[in-house]
């Protein structure tokens, strides 16, 4: 197999001549961060953790799980990768069934969605890249739907989620 003569990395962000003692394991026992009759999320690597490079974070959703309607990110894009079940997802254009295995990758700006629409639970990985404060939306989400259409509307487009029927005329 050959490759190109002219690979092109980023630049190096580090300039130790040893490397450093500095991976965070995390056992697959720990428990979730956020729990609801709805799923539960753990936060695998946040933005935090990881200097703002990318959010990665299992997501397991309950039979009939209502997931995000279609929307886009401005800042970021995101990545699902699911574990086990089935989840339908939106790819912009059509809604497609993921099952053990697939992955959909959501470039900056791209239209997406999910939900489970099965009896059954699902488990998926999701990856945000660059990384961005999700834990806030992922923890206060519900509460401020209760408070009504134009306050989730601003507290969706704080967290860089622009939903398609906040928009819609």
């Amino acid at each position: 197999m050959s490759y190109p003569e002219d690979l092109v990395y980023p630049e190096p962000r580090y300039d130790g001549d040893k490397g450093e003692v500095n991976a965070v394991f995390r056992p697959a026992t720990t428990p979730a961060d956020i729990s609801s009759p709805g799923g539960s999320t753990h936060y695998l690597a946040t933005n935090t953790s990881t200097g703002g490079e990318y959010g990665f974070y299992k997501v397991d959703l309950a039979a009939r799980a209502a997931g995000a309607k279609p929307h886009f990110h401005k800042a970021m894009s995101e990545s699902f990768y699911i574990l086990s079940g089935e989840l339908e997802l939106y790819d912009g254009d059509k809604w497609v069934t993921g099952r053990e295995g697939d992955f959909l990758y959501v470039p900056v700006g791209g239209v997406h969605g999910f939900k489970n629409v099965t009896d059954e639970p699902m488990s998926m990985l999701m990856l945000f890249s660059p990384g961005a404060p999700r834990e806030e939306y992922f923890e206060q989400v519900a509460e401020v739907a209760r408070r009504g259409p134009e306050e989730l509307k601003r507290f969706r487009v704080r967290h860089d989620s622009y939903f398609v029927e906040d928009f819609e005329d």
